[in-house]
């Protein structure tokens, strides 16, 4: 695959400045505002591939594909087969001592419910099942009308709820978390795979694929045409505020967390509980290394290392700090990228659940940490979302929330 070529455009308020190294026809330039720093730049037309991204704080503002609309049908269309394919068939099955458990995704779901756990199963419904179909969706009605020449209703609406949903979009993080599953039960029994599992494997690989041609300033461009973005006043007292107190709450929810067993492995009749750090250390021992250190950097290290850059990010602009912009831009795109993946460890609890239902002879039920545990994931989440990164690029004098950015 082949790198997108970048454009840094650095003051290209002339088109004409691009022309001996894009050979596209260059039209009108367009206003954009990158939306973490708030800088303002004049983006010249892109050619196959190229990308532009912002010099302040070196933000991909957007990519350029030929036929993007095009691609993003067919493979949306593609996904969604594989999504509704995955569901009336046989998941996975587990085996141990002549019993044998057997789960589709949807009666998985429908075990949590029995167990007094339905929080996770509408968790996990709505992340792994509900929002990639309403997301996918979305994409084809969006565009199946505009390649039949006519704008489809309500499109502005619909593609800025489109973006503020896809963060909770986790069918990669599930897939991730059965695999984790498995790898840890193939000692105990024997596995099997059923069709759905492999449909459920497709969809995540094309719907993975679909998204790396969704771009939303060309989307914008192609649904609504050649907008001005507008300056959009900050409110720092409320970003700040708001900010600490999702970071206050999953504090907070960190403790029984950690605490409290995330899960109880009941065989005949004896039961073990485990926590999160057991059960990384039980793996250790057991010589799944690779599994400990990813379930570690998961559930332990990651909602830590969190917590602490987003404390440090919030105070930073609390205090007014006029250093380490481009740092603290990096560790801020650090705590949104990472934050959704310690949803793994809610996943595994949530498969294993699921699956090892074996009366007396083995059976496994969620422990209260895992409610605690996906509070922490969603209010991390939530704080990261709340902070404003424009902050960081204010200067002290500029912070009233009325005056535009540097």
């Amino acid at each position: 695959m082949m790198f997108n070529e970048v454009v840094n455009i650095y003051d290209i308020y002339d088109v004409n400045q691009v022309k001996t190294t894009n050979k596209s026809i260059m039209s009108k330039p367009h206003t954009i505002l990158c939306h973490e720093c708030h800088y303002k730049v004049t983006l010249p037309a892109l050619s196959h591939k190229q990308a532009a991204v912002c010099p302040r704080c070196g933000l991909q503002l957007t990519v350029f594909h030929n036929n993007a609309s095009q691609r993003i049908i067919a493979l949306a269309t593609t996904s969604l087969i594989f999504l509704f394919a995955s569901l009336p068939f046989k998941f996975l099955s587990f085996s141990v001592n002549g019993q044998t458990q057997s789960i589709d995704i949807m009666g998985s779901l429908w075990i949590l419910v029995e167990k007094d756990y339905g929080l996770i199963a509408l968790i996990q419904a709505v992340a792994v099942l509900i929002l990639p179909a309403f997301v996918l969706i979305s994409l084809l009605y969006l565009l199946v009308p505009l390649s039949l020449g006519f704008h489809p209703k309500n499109q502005q609406w619909l593609l800025k709820t489109l973006f503020r949903l896809l963060p909770w979009t986790m069918a990669e993080i599930f897939l991730i978390g059965v695999l984790v599953s498995l790898i840890k039960i193939m000692s105990m029994a024997d596995i099997g795979i059923g069709l759905s599992f492999y449909a459920y494997l497709l969809f995540t690989l094309f719907m993975t694929i679909t998204l790396l041609y969704v771009d939303k300033y060309q989307l914008q461009q192609l649904l609504i045409g050649n907008i001005e973005d507008e300056y959009i006043a900050i409110d720092p007292t409320r970003s700040i505020q708001t900010t600490w107190a999702w970071l206050f709450t999953s504090a907070l929810l960190y403790i029984p967390a950690n605490i409290l067993p995330i899960m109880h492995t009941s065989v005949l009749g004896n039961d073990d509980p485990s926590t999160i750090l057991g059960g990384v250390i039980i793996l250790w021992k057991m010589g799944s290394y690779p599994i400990a250190i990813i379930i570690f950097i998961a559930s332990v290290f990651i909602p830590v290392a969190k917590i602490i850059i987003l404390c440090w990010l919030n105070y930073s602009v609390q205090t007014n700090q006029q250093h380490a912009f481009s740092e603290r831009m990096f560790w801020y795109r650090f705590t949104e990228f990472v934050g959704r993946w310690s949803m793994i460890d809610v996943f595994v609890v949530a498969v294993l659940v699921s699956l090892i239902q074996l009366g007396n002879v083995m059976n496994i039920l969620p422990g209260h940490a895992a409610l605690a545990f996906c509070g922490v994931v969603i209010s991390t989440m939530l704080a990261a979302m709340s902070f404003d990164s424009r902050l960081i690029w204010y200067e002290p004098e500029k912070l009233t929330g009325r005056e535009k950015p540097i």
